[in-house]
């Protein structure tokens, strides 16, 4: 694996025009924010060595550096999910890549099913925690002290300072911003009415099915994390709702503009 990161790395070393410090996966809800991404440079998964590629509808495919206002970024445009059929070693993989490349900020977005009363559909929830359900650890194997430690503290996996940075902005700029913890777990299928009941009970107040490999794997290599979730659909109440990936689509559409503003805003006072 540390010959596959570094051959990686040094590949789009070579092809980047930035370094840039901060990174964004571009998950539901932030898709979008790839359009304002100015001296924008493209690279294609398929040209990156070790890539794996993204299969999922609404999920692009590529690796993109260039400047939001005035702060070079990178921005992953598509990411790996778990029931894909990848690894945690693949799915995780990029953030690898980026602590190579000396990226000390990750920004994360997800789609998440609400299991909280408070919660409505189309509100933003800013993860302060997550609670892991996946199968498969990310850190499971052997651990690569160039990587990080082999027992890393998540007391603090999603960064206060930054959470309260956010809220801040969101304050000013007179958006609902919510709190909340955010379960991962395996997918594809959505959650029935007794898992989100489950979920709740043991103190989530989302559910989803990516960021929490990601962040861990970032915390591992010290990079400090931010993460917020689009909550697309509601589950545990009655009447029972069905939900379709369409809708988890629509929603997160709609909510783009104040995730972006946020997001944005953020990242020009790193």
């Amino acid at each position: 694996m540390l010959q596959q990161i570094v051959e990686t790395g040094e590949y789009l070393k070579q092809r980047m025009q930035y370094m840039p410090q901060v990174a964004i996966i571009l998950g539901t809800g932030l898709g979008e924010l790839a359009t304002q991404i100015t001296e924008a440079q493209e690279i294609p998964y398929q040209e990156i060595p070790s890539f794996p590629l993204s299969t999922v509808e609404g999920h692009s495919g590529k690796w993109i550096v260039g400047k939001l206002g005035d702060t070079r970024v990178l921005a992953m445009q598509g990411r790996f999910h778990f029931y894909e059929g990848y690894s945690m070693k693949e799915v995780t993989f990029p953030v690898r890549v980026m602590k190579y490349l000396g990226i000390k900020y990750l920004i994360v977005s997800n789609a998440a099913g609400g299991m909280n009363p408070a919660f409505k559909i189309g509100d933003l929830m800013m993860i302060s925690d997550h609670i892991n359900l996946f199968p498969e650890h990310p850190l499971r194997g052997r651990n690569y002290n160039e990587l990080g430690v082999r027992f890393p503290d998540m007391s603090e996996a999603y960064d206060a300072e930054l959470r309260r940075r956010a809220m801040e902005i969101a304050r000013r700029n007179g958006i609902k911003l919510q709190q909340g913890v955010y379960v991962g777990t395996q997918g594809p299928t959505f959650e029935t009415p007794a898992e989100y009941r489950y979920f709740k009970a043991i103190g989530g107040d989302a559910v989803g099915m990516s960021t929490v490999p990601e962040v861990i794997v970032a915390r591992h290599a010290g990079i400090r994390v931010f993460a917020l979730s689009i909550i697309t659909d509601l589950g545990g109440f009655e009447p029972i709702q069905k939900v379709s990936h369409e809708e988890v689509q629509q929603v997160a559409n709609e909510a783009q503009p104040r995730m972006t503003a946020i997001v944005k805003e953020l990242i020009a006072g790193l």
